[in-house]
């Protein structure tokens, strides 16, 4: 990617004025938020911040550039051609940004700090395991872990506030590199029904993992696929099933401990779905030897679990 020259030193052909870094961080973070809502209004709500400080970060980037980057009209706001041209730079400036400064902050006794997201129903199981062995083999890095859902991940990896993330549904975004590492199985229980036929549609439970776990179900299952309670997360879904009692999906660890408890137990003739794993990351930075390690060690866990 061509770098852009957004920061410069006097006499190097850049302006006296020209902002500062954290300043400039503003004018792309306010761009950026402009290219999503298409709207000063909207954008200057996002970012608490008035409509005339919108608009002066725009001219102020525009400046730099000595181009138009957006136009306005009765119709409402639209990038110009420059503006569409600058927006895959944006975030990768946005990116590196966020990467410097946590870099800096987390500065201390550790060399290196990780912020890494895994899928919920995979840190209900094996989060502690994970962190286990990459404490282990990465002594002199600091680690943050956030548990969260795909969509979310993957917009974090985007903007930056996520260095590597352990998820369900890739969206392969420009800047970021997905690789299936394994799958996570998920079993069909139940407290009362031994089979598929005799589950009640009216006390199903629908467990909505995923996309492609929900195209799986509805292949497996049509009958039960519209289902008048349905969940996304294994652990509420648990909880449901305890309260309300019925049949539902659930991972193959969490079917063998209501087993054990007799709450529930696995209904005999039903396939278990499996659930693809991807690891995502910046292009930039998958080869990294910290980033390996650590897919590696959650690649074992899938392979084992």
């Amino acid at each position: 990617m061509d770098s852009l020259p957004l920061v410069g030193r006097v006499g190097e052909g850049s302006s006296p004025n020209m902002p500062e870094p954290s300043m400039q961080i503003d004018l792309i973070e306010t761009f950026l938020d402009l290219m999503e809502t298409r709207s000063f209004n909207r954008t200057a709500e996002r970012l608490n911040i008035t409509q005339s400080t919108v608009s002066h970060r725009v001219k102020a980037l525009e400046a730099q550039f000595n181009r138009k980057l957006f136009t306005r009209n009765k119709g409402g706001t639209a990038p110009t051609a420059s503006g569409l041209r600058f927006l895959d730079h944006a975030k990768a400036l946005q990116h590196q940004w966020h990467e410097a400064t946590r870099a800096v902050e987390n500065a201390g006794a550790y060399e290196r700090s990780m912020r890494l997201g895994i899928q919920h129903d995979l840190a209900e199981t094996l989060a502690g395991r994970w962190l286990s062995a990459v404490r282990a083999d990465l002594p002199n890095t600091s680690i943050y872990m956030e548990a969260d859902y795909s969509i979310q991940m993957n917009r974090d990896l985007a903007a930056g506030d996520l260095d590597l993330a352990i998820l369900y549904t890739p969206h392969y975004l420009p800047d970021l590199h997905y690789e299936r590492i394994g799958e996570m199985n998920y079993m069909l229980v139940s407290t009362q029904a031994r089979t598929v036929a005799d589950i009640r549609p009216e006390t199903y439970i629908q467990a909505v993992y995923s996309p492609a776990f929900d195209r799986a179900h509805r292949l497996a299952l049509p009958h039960l696929s519209a289902a008048p309670l349905a969940a996304g997360q294994n652990i509420a879904i648990i909880d449901l099933l305890k309260t309300l009692g019925g049949a539902t999906y659930v991972t193959t660890a969490s079917a063998a401990l209501l087993q054990v408890d007799g709450i529930a137990f696995p209904v005999e003739d039903a396939a278990p779905i499996p659930q693809a794993v991807y690891a995502a990351a910046s292009i930039r930075t998958r080869h990294a030897h910290q980033h390996q390690r650590i897919i590696g060690v959650m690649a074992d866990l899938l392979a084992r679990s």
